[in-house]
């Protein structure tokens, strides 16, 4: 009788120690995943980082010389940069001794290089620009087409602009929803005619994303965070309220146009 208690003792145990053992390989396994993954993604980021630009003017007289407001990234031959259309736009009005163009580089040893806008996608908010020089890292672009609601997303670039000063930022975050550009009115009354121009153009998708972007966003580069493959362009964030909310109480919903459109515009003729 005491052997056979013994033995059932044993047995418990026994069956206890697998349990636990299979217990601690799962969270082993766990742990050993996300750290991998943790590491991939500094890497990706490592890697993109060097690619993605701020976009704005330089005026000798003007201090600070460098004043920049949005974000862009480097595509192809090196010297061909993707922004937003309203970036540029923003800098149609230059004034005298002003240049357009990007800055580059680390915080130390940034450095702005004049550009040229060769051209612009209005329906998609998206610009071409073209600096010289020697050429930098360019950014591969993905598939749209195979981007899902749900998959996660990164993406880098400056917010606030020149406010926080030359400083890379990364946000993290996933694709929410594919939606159609042009939110549909709740009645006639808001049908104001800037929402007029858009439902009479073909209706096109557009990533919402759940991560924050703020204004100096504009132009960073969506992207996956496992490859770096670029596959959408941020150009706007939900605003709550009045613009300056914004910044004070963003809603954490942006938008992103996805990465065919500069497809499409790199193939367009200077």
């Amino acid at each position: 009788m005491l052997f056979q208690l013994v033995d059932s003792l044993t047995m418990i145990t026994m069956k206890n120690i697998f349990r636990n053992a299979s217990f601690v390989a799962i969270l082993s396994g766990l742990f050993t995943f996300s750290y991998c993954y943790a590491e991939e993604f500094i890497n990706t980021v490592k890697a993109v980082k060097p690619s993605v630009v701020a976009i704005g003017t330089f005026k000798k007289t003007r201090s600070p010389a460098v004043s920049f407001t949005g974000t862009g990234f480097i595509v192809g031959d090196g010297l061909t940069v993707i922004t937003n259309a309203h970036v540029v736009n923003g800098n149609s009005s230059l004034e005298v001794d002003e240049t357009i163009g990007i800055l580059t580089g680390k915080d130390d040893t940034a450095e702005f290089r004049p550009a040229v806008v060769l051209a612009v996608d209005e329906e998609h908010d998206l610009a071409r620009l073209k600096i010289s020089g020697n050429p930098l890292p360019a950014l591969a672009l993905g598939n749209p087409d195979k981007v899902t609601e749900g998959q996660p997303i990164a993406f880098t670039g400056f917010p606030l602009g020149a406010a926080l000063g030359f400083h890379h930022a990364t946000h993290r975050g996933i694709v929410s929803s594919i939606t159609p550009v042009a939110r549909p009115a709740q009645d006639s009354r808001r049908l104001d005619p800037k929402v007029i121009a858009q439902l009479r153009k073909a209706a096109y998708s557009v990533f919402q994303l759940d991560a924050t972007a703020y204004p100096g966003n504009s132009g960073s580069p969506v992207y996956e965070p496992e490859t770096g493959a670029v596959i959408g362009v941020i150009n706007m964030v939900f605003v709550k309220g009045l613009k300056e909310t914004a910044i004070t109480n963003p809603s954490g919903i942006s938008y992103a146009i996805p990465v065919n459109y500069v497809s499409d515009l790199l193939k367009k003729k200077n």
